[in-house]
């Protein structure tokens, strides 16, 4: 037999009651209002279940496999995930080198104007898509005291970067970084700073400390912030249609891919693309998953 133990409220008029109404209350009326319970919480969080596995029935019933595959077979979808790949790939290591001191500094440290840079870093998430692919596009071609950014990396140093692919790695990297900036910031909160501490009581400087100490122990987080910044880079769609644009291949990514395909007619294309992406996501569920065992183990 299995005993639970229910922890004593600080309240003791309160436990008083709730024993006096587990005793007065028959058996059967109280398994009554359990099985209640139950169908209610669990008939609304079935709604939302069931809607996610019907969206995903309905694609696989829409396309047939030799469909998907002649889809996924065209020369413009295989350059579209190739280049799809290697900007994913691209945003989540240049989101993991800025969020792995930013969330550590955040996590560790109080300093004047944190709480204004943790509003900023919050602002890719909650900030429409669109817009923040407009702001990106108004940045890099505002002339501020007669010199455009767009200008100076085109002209000067030859490496233009709106409607090229660099456009579509900053787009996807102003988003994904902000979502690994939070998963580190967790990170470094769940480890005890008291071994930091002790190392540099032994001598060790801040940086030591940091490298020798802080990061090893985050190499989960790290892995679980570049996997949640690689599937956010997947998914990006307005700052890049607006930013990077959606040629055929030159900026064309998974995302806009499916925009394109339905811009077109071609629905079957659409949807290959799609379950494409969906099988991508659950790969990376799968290993944020694994992860999440391995750290509660």
């Amino acid at each position: 037999m299995v005993s639970t133990q229910v922890p004593e409220p600080s309240n003791s008029s309160a436990v008083s009651t709730t024993r006096e109404h587990a005793r007065r209350s028959p058996a059967a009326p109280r398994q009554f209002g359990d099985v209640v319970f139950f169908l209610v919480m669990g008939g609304l969080s079935a709604s939302f279940v069931l809607l996610i596995a019907l969206l995903l029935l309905a694609d696989l019933c829409f396309t047939s496999p030799q469909e998907f595959w002649n889809a996924l077979w065209k020369p413009e979808i295989q350059a579209a995930l190739r280049l799809t790949l290697l900007t994913c790939t691209a945003a989540a290591i240049l989101s993991l080198w800025v969020a792995t001191p930013l969330g550590y500094l955040l996590s560790r440290y109080r300093f004047p104007g944190r709480g204004l840079i943790d509003t900023l870093v919050d602002i890719p998430i909650v900030l429409p898509p669109l817009v923040l692919g407009l702001s990106l596009l108004i940045l890099f071609h505002l002339p501020i005291f007669g010199w455009e950014l767009e200008s100076w990396l085109a002209e000067d140093l030859e490496f233009p970067v709106t409607y090229r692919w660099p456009a579509v790695v900053l787009a996807q990297f102003a988003v994904a970084c902000a979502f690994a900036v939070r998963t580190m910031r967790v990170t470094f909160d769940q480890i005890d700073p008291r071994a930091e501490d002790v190392a540099r009581t032994l001598g060790c400087t801040r940086g030591q400390a940091f490298l020798l100490v802080a990061l090893p122990q985050a190499w989960r987080g790290m892995t679980a912030a570049t996997t949640i910044a690689w599937a956010r880079a997947l998914g990006e769609f307005g700052p890049i249609l607006v930013f990077a644009g959606a040629t055929r291949f030159r900026t064309e990514v998974l995302s806009t891919t499916v925009f394109l395909e339905l811009s077109v007619g071609q629905l079957d294309a659409a949807v290959a693309v799609s379950l494409l992406m969906v099988v991508i996501a659950v790969v990376v569920l799968l290993i944020l998953r694994s992860l999440g065992m391995g750290l509660s183990s």
